[in-house]
């Protein structure tokens, strides 16, 4: 099962609130979960977050994966700065070249014959028309 960190929109009409919740990557957004991690009041001056980190770093750790959205709330709440310190980012694999296009063409200048034309078709047909 896949876990996401994502926001659960919460309030009333025009005046939404979100919990962060831990739920199935393919359960709903305002769906079922498995567990509260926090809240994000937007509308509140200045914006109000509320996030244990304890249980953020805890989903992190098992490899909840957070939207965009919620990773940028668990920097602000400092979760996301331990869970980085605590797990230093693995290298990326190194992708292998792909030959560049138009490799193995022949070269601008020359021409190509016909298709289905024998060279020596070719050349007998141009010997023909010069003279």
């Amino acid at each position: 099962m896949a876990v996401k960190l994502r926001l659960m929109r919460m309030g009333k009409k025009k005046q939404p609130t979100y919990r962060i919740v831990a739920a199935d990557s393919h359960s709903p957004r305002d769906g079922r979960f498995i567990e509260i991690v926090g809240t994000y009041a937007p509308r509140a001056e200045p914006s109000a977050v509320d996030v244990d980190n304890a249980k953020a770093l805890a989903w992190l750790a098992k490899g909840a994966q957070p939207t965009e959205t919620v990773r940028k709330l668990l920097e602000i709440s400092g979760a996301w700065g331990e869970f980085a310190a605590a797990h230093p980012a693995k290298p990326k694999p190194v992708a292998r070249q792909r030959p560049a296009r138009g490799a193995g063409k022949a070269p601008a200048g020359k021409a190509r014959p016909k298709a289905g034309a024998m060279p020596a078709q070719v050349e007998s047909a141009q010997v023909e028309s010069a003279e």
